[in-house]
């Protein structure tokens, strides 16, 4: 058959994508096999695939194709999240481009319009998932807000919370004014910024002429402090015991109160409390049962409370409140300073510390047996040396979670309040109203009503490995029984307390078991110049672009060749422009071998090609054997790295040459067939990286029954390492000698005379033939004594004399063998220093010791060889 030019990555896409789904490759159902279980990270519904999400899919496809390689039964659950903050606020925006208020419509109403737009723009990011070629099996797709998984998060909530795990309470929590919803502390990212320190007059009830210095970065704030604190100890503020001071601008008179927890070396040592808007105070106001009184409203304009500048923004006020305290001359200046605020990982809104009544789970308990998990060594994490503190730290200092969320996108609150504010927990209303009737018989539907809160999306998505098989809704299906735990999570080491640490502690509260037994973390992806690629920069790509450019590929080649485990990636278009490169070097060895395949075999020595296949088919079990164990270490991209060069130099460069016929001449039929069994085995090895390329020339070097995809792996042999040492020794000759003819100006087709001079010329036969033919030899000798009037190449103990039909420029190449002797002195001296090191050679493992010692040996023996051949030359 007749190929193209090139490898057209859309057209074999399209085809193999195709040809998995209708053949139901994918689609896993239990059996007798081991299985192979993977969940997706569920993507938010809202969103399209990023160069983040790209890495984390491109990953998990790679360990699944594998498996599946294996004989393992793989299973890859797609799905997606509902996001509670993030899709509610894309659904209000919709609303309001058509003229409607959230606040005019009734929940159910509201409900309807997410959903539409769920439909509408969920099925966007499968669509990138699989033209990425994400082996998942699509009959299993689940999202957090199927009624099976609202249901399994109902059911928990009921059960962690008659177990007293879950309460209900007024506590200072992370509010965020633009979603107007309460958030965890994990949702707030803090930044460090540049703000200011306003230094204020609070002048003395009872003597104007005195006053006390405060220095605060929010000025908005202090029509809602209620007293002035100071260290007990500091001698500045003794004369204020027992005295109040008037609050600028509202003239309220607040006692000074005395506390070790102020810090007498910051601003002025004096801090206004003001509980309703910051932790610290809120803690010192309880300690010292001072008024809270609420200066902002929801959204993050002032409130009633505050007196002035009612209903401004926060940070318009602000500047009202210097202006404002500037003109009564209760400004005293203000200076910069470095401060860190908090952020909303969903809205990007600053977040303002709230008092608010909010659901809660209490995390201690959880949280131990999930330390333990980790610790312990039943989970293992990947890279470990760097995320195994993170995950201790959080986890031996957890807080109690805030799971209540003041939205209507997500799985309601199941708690149900009566007429009097008395609470029960129930998962239906009917339920609710049955114990309801134990104190109140007469109760009825009509006098209860649900709480208006959802729950955070964590709180769904931490059942996310057991509910995509109804292990909460039906804990004793089949299903469930044989995929969970599932075997490895794939996920960006942002969400480890979000997310991992959390279904950990599911798994074992209600299964008692780990969901997974390893997790591979990703690093971020930054563009070349280090930054975090995000929208607000537009230095985020658009993933089908890159796709519809280089092809499916080519993107996996190039985010995978640049991201070892854990690390943080660089991304760059030129190892996309790599893997196209890639493309073209297989695709090149397809029609090369095609076009083998299309001139009669005929009889040939075999002495070049039985010593390169042979080479070359213990070069592919040694490479075989490390791309095992680099995998099995969750080291997918230095196992990629091993299996390019195995590919681009060994086979193709090196083997493809080697065997290659002359001129005019056909290939022998036995080097064919090995030449294409070895393509096969490289291609299998490829595939979990690059499916669709290598599922095309599978399919074109022979007639198959089955796709490559679901092909078994061929496991790695004994090699033999005196071939590859004998290979070594061919391909640096080989490159010393093309090197030499370049510098000489030889043109391909002139020939040259080649004397070696060894000690052992037994370990060269096997080579001789190749030798001749790659470095256009018309006679090979081997020699006991140097040969003069020729170009001197040195390797190892060996000489190599290359006679030219020209004249050779002797100075040139003393000045060559010079330069390599200058570097193997310091080379050598390099070697000595750490051998002269007591403690090296005392603490070294004896084996390390040893490499050097050899490479002490080696360059001594290179010295003398160099020495020889510059005395040749006189």
């Amino acid at each position: 058959m007749e190929l193209s030019k090139t490898f057209d990555a859309a057209a074999a896409a399209g085809k193999w994508t195709s040809l998995w789904k209708e053949r139901r490759y994918f689609n896993s159902t239990p059996d007798s096999r081991t299985p192979f279980t993977v969940v997706i990270p569920p993507p938010n519904v809202t969103g399209v695939l990023h160069m983040g999400h790209t890495l984390n899919e491109t990953v998990q496809d790679i360990l699944v194709r594998r498996a599946r390689m294996q004989g393992l039964n793989a299973c890859w659950v797609p799905g997606s999240d509902h996001a509670s903050i993030a899709t509610e606020s894309k659904v209000v925006a919709m609303l309001k481009e058509k003229g409607i208020d959230k606040n005019t419509l009734s929940r159910a109403e509201f409900l309807e319009y997410a959903f539409q737009w769920k439909e509408k723009y969920g099925g966007i990011i499968y669509q990138q998932i699989e033209k990425l070629g994400c082996s998942v099996d699509w009959d299993r797709v689940s999202f957090t807000m199927d009624d099976h998984y609202y249901e399994a998060v109902i059911k928990v909530f009921v059960d962690l919370y008659n177990k007293g795990l879950i309460y209900r309470g007024a506590r200072m929590i992370n509010w965020d004014p633009a979603a107007q919803t309460a958030l965890s502390d994990e949702e707030v990212e803090y930044k460090d910024v540049q703000g200011n320190l306003y230094y204020v007059r609070y002048q003395a009830v009872d003597n104007p002429e005195d006053y006390i210095t405060v220095a605060t970065s929010r000025p908005e704030t202090i029509m809602g402090d209620v007293a002035i604190c100071v260290h007990p100890d500091d001698p500045r503020y003794q004369h204020l015991k027992g005295k109040k001071v008037i609050v600028p601008l509202v003239n309220r008179q607040v006692p000074v109160i005395f506390d070790t927890y102020i810090d007498r070396s910051f601003g002025t040592g004096a801090l206004k409390v003001t509980p309703a808007h910051d932790i610290n105070d809120y803690n010192i106001g309880i300690k010292h049962h001072l008024e809270v009184i609420d200066t902002l409203n929801p959204d993050g304009t002032l409130s009633e409370a505050a007196q002035i500048f009612v209903g401004l923004d926060r940070f318009v006020a602000r500047k009202k409140v210097v202006q404002q305290l500037q003109q009564n001359g209760l400004l005293i200046k203000e200076e910069s300073y470095e401060t860190r605020l908090g952020y909303s990982q969903r809205s990007g809104a600053v977040v303002e510390p709230r008092i608010s009544t909010q659901w809660f789970v209490k995390m201690e308990q959880l949280a131990e047996p999930a330390l333990k998990a980790v610790t312990q060594g039943a989970i293992k994490i990947h890279p470990g040396n760097r995320f195994m503190a993170t995950y201790r730290h959080w986890l031996e200092n957890v807080k109690d979670w805030c799971i209540s969320r003041q939205l209507w996108w997500g799985q309601q609150i199941p708690a149900w309040y009566g007429p009097d504010g008395s609470l029960q927990v129930a998962a239906t209303k009917e339920a609710a109203l049955e114990l309801f009737k134990a104190n109140y018989p007469d109760i009825q539907p009509g006098d209860i009503r649900r709480d208006e809160d959802v729950l955070d999306t964590w709180f769904s998505s931490w059942l996310w490995p057991m509910e995509v098989f109804k292990g909460i809704t039906e804990p004793e299906n089949p299903e469930f029984k044989y995929y969970y735990p599932t075997s490895v999570l794939v996920t960006g080491q942002d969400i480890i307390f979000f997310w991992v640490a959390r279904m950990i502690m599911a798994g074992l509260e209600y299964e008692q078991e780990i969901p997974f037994k390893d997790v591979y973390f990703t690093g971020m992806v930054r563009d070349k110049l280090g930054r975090k690629m995000s929208k607000s920069l537009g230095n985020s790509p658009d993933l089908i672009g890159l796709i519809d450019q280089y092809g499916a590929d080519a993107v996996r080649f190039g985010i995978m060749i640049s991201s070892p485990a854990g690390n943080d990636l660089l991304f760059d278009e030129s190892s996309l422009e790599q893997g196209r490169f890639f493309n073209n070097k297989l695709w090149n060895a397809l029609k090369l071998i095609k076009m083998w395949e299309q001139t009669e075999a005929t009889e040939v020595d075999h002495s070049s090609t039985d010593f390169a296949g042979n080479w070359f088919q213990a070069r592919l079990e040694q490479a075989k054997a490390e791309i095992q164990q680099l995998l099995e270490q969750f080291r997918l991209s230095e196992a990629l790295k091993t299996l390019y060069s195995l590919i681009w130099d060994d086979f193709c460069s090196w083997y493809l040459e080697w065997v290659k016929p002359a001129y005019g001449q056909a290939i022998e039929q036995k080097t064919l067939q090995n030449t294409i069994a070895y393509f096969e085995q490289l291609l299998q090895l490829l595939h979990p990286y690059m499916p669709f390329i290598t599922e095309e020339i599978y399919s074109l070097l022979g007639e198959r029954s089955e796709a490559l995809c679901v092909s078994t792996l061929a496991p790695a042999t004994d090699f033999d390492s005196e071939l590859l040492a004998q290979g070594e020794l061919l391909k640096n000759v080989i490159t010393q000698i093309r090197d030499a003819r370049g510098k000489n100006n030889l043109k391909p087709k002139e020939t040259i005379k080649l004397f070696i001079e060894t000690t052992s010329s037994g370990k060269y036969e096997p080579l001789t033939a190749i030798l001749q033919k790659q470095v256009n030899a018309e006679e090979l000798k081997f020699t006991s004594e140097a040969i003069t009037g020729c170009v001197v190449i040195t390797l190892q103990q060996d000489k190599y004399y290359l006679e030219l039909n020209q004249q050779i420029d002797v100075e040139a190449q003393k000045a060559d063998l010079k330069s390599q002797l200058e570097y193997q002195h310091k080379f050598l001296n390099s070697v000595r220093v750490k051998l002269g090191n007591e403690r090296f050679v005392q603490n070294a493992k004896p084996e390390v010791v040893e490499l050097e010692r050899k490479k002490e040996a080696d360059a001594l023996a290179r010295i003398q060889t160099l020495e020889e051949s510059l005395a040749v030359l006189g």
